[in-house]
């Protein structure tokens, strides 16, 4: 297996060096700009594989002459970056390697699709989702077919609440630092308040230091009740005696890894109460893999939809819709920023769609108010 980079002006460049010298055969692994470092070979750097291995000659080492010294190790934060990357790229090569396309010669010869392709790879869409897009775009492409694709693959529900369920009961499950409290106080006040339904903040949260009084003041200043519950059987029977509210929102402790197994008995319940509708909560800032590793961490909670924070703190928005693609499982709300409740915005198709693709013209996509 020959795995290689090329380096160009252009993705559409780099492909067609790569096809001369690798061959048609020849798979594309990756595409992106290149780093800092690398900027002297090419704007672009794409990472292409073939089935067969390059060998040179064996050359022994002559009797006498001295060894050059050994270059200095580099620094333990770099090493893991770089197999951390490497890692990334094998993952990529493992699927590319599984598919039966036709490797480069779809992308290489249109050069829009090459296009979108790379910007589907500058979001970091999980590369299985941009080759399964990218071969149903018919040549020539254009980007309106790109975005049509990948809106099919976008799915949203913004409703707080199941249906036919008389009390819009909400609860808020993610890691610790997810910001599943600001979440959920927004929550209140655009969905609770500012339409005047009566409402109720319940939590579960006795873990982190301080957590239920932060709500508790949060609830005094709103106007509304608040309970801190330590017990899954408090918890029902506090959803119980609110049950003729129109709103119900449950704050939950950050777990981390290790921790949910403590939590089962919470888990249980609410997968399986009636008209719950559990959103885990997930910052955007998160690499891909640790959102694949928390959301198994959380699949024990059967979360009805996604909601993702923190969406000013990352510019590449593709494991925000893979995730929910992964999952089969729909987003619900965006928030990025720390205002109450400016900053929450309900998830819309054209919204992640701009968000994957950065579309040259609009600046930043346009975030909506949530509709109560």
């Amino acid at each position: 297996m020959r795995l290689k980079s090329f380096f160009a002006d252009t993705i559409e460049e780099a492909i067609a060096q790569a096809r001369q010298e690798m061959g048609p055969d020849a798979m594309l692994v990756n595409s992106k700009r290149s780093s800092a470092e690398a900027r002297h070979l090419g704007a672009c750097e794409v990472v292409v594989c073939s089935k067969e291995a390059e060998r040179g000659p064996s050359v022994a080492k002559p009797e006498g002459i001295p060894t050059t010294p050994a270059p200095a190790q580099p620094s333990i934060n770099n090493l893991s970056q770089d197999v951390s990357e490497l890692k990334q790229q094998m993952e990529r090569l493992a699927v590319t390697l599984a598919r039966s396309g036709s490797g480069l010669a779809g992308l290489s010869s249109d050069p829009e699709l090459a296009k979108a392709f790379a910007s589907l790879s500058d979001a970091e869409l999980d590369i299985d989702l941009a080759y399964e897009l990218a071969g149903k775009i018919k040549s020539p492409a254009s980007d309106g077919a790109m975005r049509a694709e990948l809106a099919r693959l976008v799915r949203v529900d913004q409703e707080l609440g199941c249906p036919d369920s008389p009390t819009r009961t909400v609860a808020l499950i993610g890691p610790p630092g997810s910001g599943k409290t600001s979440t959920l106080v927004k929550l209140l006040v655009q969905y609770g308040i500012s339409v005047r339904r009566s409402s109720q903040i319940l939590t579960t949260d006795t873990y982190r230091i301080a957590a239920a009084d932060e709500l508790r003041s949060y609830a005094a200043i709103l106007g509304v009740g608040c309970q801190v519950l330590e017990t899954t059987t408090a918890l029902a029977q506090a959803l119980e005696e609110h049950r003729h509210k129109d709103l119900i929102l449950i704050d939950t402790p950050g777990l981390c890894r290790g921790e949910i197994e403590n939590y089962e008995e919470l888990a249980q319940f609410l997968a399986n109460y009636p008209g719950m509708d559990t959103h885990l909560v997930l910052p955007a800032s998160m690499r891909a893999a640790d959102l694949k590793r928390v959301a198994r961490q959380y699949a024990v909670f059967k979360p009805r939809k996604l909601l993702f924070t923190r969406l000013d703190e990352t510019e590449t928005f593709g494991p925000i819709l893979s995730q929910s693609v992964r999952m089969d499982t729909p987003l619900s709300f965006f928030s990025r920023g720390q205002r109450i409740p400016e900053d929450l915005h309900p998830a819309t198709a054209d919204l992640v769609v701009d968000l994957v693709m950065k579309p040259e013209s609009t600046r930043a996509p346009k975030f909506d108010r949530a509709a109560a």
